[in-house]
């Protein structure tokens, strides 16, 4: 399908070798240029025998004046480097990897979710519903699986007919050219990734392009709830036939007599739901829609959510200690996350904060002091994040394991003990999953 095309392929983290293999797949003529020296490529020597041209430690001029068909790029890199500048100037299509397994798979029936928290909780659970009723289904994009290697397992160059959940980031969304979902939503808009996004308005117009290609045969599920995001639908307004959701008054669907409630028709009661907090009740609201609107009956969407338990890493129960509980919420990564974690529980918490610098402005964080017990900062941020949040009952402590020591020992009877920590891992840990791991195995020794 692609045979002879030149394909420049930048970075090589998981989504980079998946979207190696299916251009191998395809027969595209490949380079590839990671940062990183050859030596520290594990798949260095594997490519090279597979005749792909590897360009290795740095970024060269020179490989940038090169003509290529297409460009596929790691969506870390930052698109604001001069260097993916100038291909694009040079009218080189640079897409991520979901784009280019979208234009070359078969088509299916492609459920799309962004935002800036929930996603996680919110693509679980429709997959997971999906998978329940028997459906052909794949869950793929920022969860950790990349989409090219679905298309490649599933055979998604042949078949059709699958329902594809992808979590989608806003760095995923930028360079999306063809990419067409049947239902997308955008869960909600906080403030994230200034230190990536040149503001917060390019930030937010990011998001929109989920929906930028859908049609009037699509739907576009639209938070009511959120005031930051009906001024940019305003401003970008969906094609697709809007169906809406609140948790605050009417919508398609809604909160009823303690009870979730989708077009008139009962789905579950919330004293059925085992997952903590509004935001998850707002996941499922999500999640009842975009499986109902894939065929699956509303007795096996209401089987599926009174079952689910959560996702890892986002609240996830860990263990009680002499009385206290332990919840890992290492994906907040941000502090819309972290507040809405803090609003999950009845009780004022002793909080885990901390990590990266990435500038966020804590603000908003610091009036839900009365959320917070006790407050442990760690990390490379931590005298910020201690200095800025103004809480009169502060501890200051190294790292993720003296945070949890230091709650080990404050901790009391009843007591719960939340890491959300705010922000990103990379001083310590390399992402939020590997934190969230080393939390549940210092606390399962403790």
């Amino acid at each position: 399908m692609l045979t002879g095309k030149k394909v420049l392929v930048i970075g090589l983290a998981r989504s980079g070798q998946a979207a190696v293999s299916l251009l191998l797949k395809l027969h595209a003529t490949i380079t590839v240029n990671e940062y990183a020296p050859k030596e520290k490529i594990a798949c260095y020597d594997e490519y090279v025998g597979l005749g792909i041209e590897m360009i290795t430690g740095g970024h060269p001029d020179e490989l940038f004046e090169r003509d290529f068909d297409f460009v596929v790029k790691n969506p870390g890199i930052n698109y604001h480097k001069p260097f993916i500048l100038r291909l694009k100037e040079r009218g080189i299509p640079v897409y991520t990897e979901i784009e280019l397994a979208y234009q070359v798979a078969k088509l299916q029936n492609y459920i799309a979710i962004t935002g800036t928290n929930g996603k996680t909780t919110t693509v679980s659970l429709i997959h997971q519903i999906l998978k329940d009723a028997s459906h052909s289904t794949c869950l793929a994009g920022n969860v950790g699986i990349p989409y090219s290697s679905c298309v490649l397992e599933d055979n998604l160059l042949e078949k059709n007919g699958y329902d594809v959940v992808l979590e989608m980031s806003n760095f995923q969304l930028l360079d999306i050219d063809k990419f067409h979902p049947h239902i997308a939503t955008i869960i909600n808009l906080t403030p994230d990734h200034l230190d990536y996004m040149a503001s917060l308005d390019e930030y937010y117009a990011s998001k929109t392009n989920i929906y930028k290609n859908q049609n009037e045969d699509d739907y576009y599920l639209q938070n009511i709830d959120d005031l930051t995001l009906k001024t940019y639908l305003d401003k970008y307004p969906p094609k697709a036939k809007c169906l809406t959701f609140s948790l605050e008054g009417e919508a398609d669907c809604m909160l009823k007599d303690n009870a979730i409630y989708f077009k008139n028709q009962h789905v579950i009661d919330l004293s059925e739901i085992k997952i903590v907090g509004k935001h998850n009740i707002q996941n499922m609201m999500i999640a009842i829609m975009a499986t109902a609107l894939s065929n699956v009956s509303i007795s096996q969407i209401h089987n599926t959510l009174a079952s689910f338990t959560g996702v890892e890493h986002r609240i996830e129960f860990v263990k009680e200690i002499n009385g206290v509980k332990y919840y890992n919420d290492s994906k907040a990564t941000n502090t819309d996350a972290s507040i809405i974690a803090l609003k999950a529980f009845d009780q004022p918490v002793i909080l885990l904060m901390g990590g990266f610098e990435k500038g966020l402005d804590l603000s908003e964080m610091a009036t839900y002091n009365d959320h917070i017990k006790a407050l442990i900062c760690f990390g490379a941020a931590k005298d910020r994040f201690a200095k800025d949040m103004h809480h009169n009952n502060t501890y200051v402590v190294d790292n993720l394991e003296g945070a949890i020591n230091q709650a080990y020992e404050i901790a009391e009877n009843n007591d719960i003990v939340l890491l959300s920590p705010s922000t990103s891992s990379f001083d310590e840990f390399s992402g939020y999953e590997q934190r969230g791991r080393v939390f549940k195995d210092i606390v399962s020794h403790l």
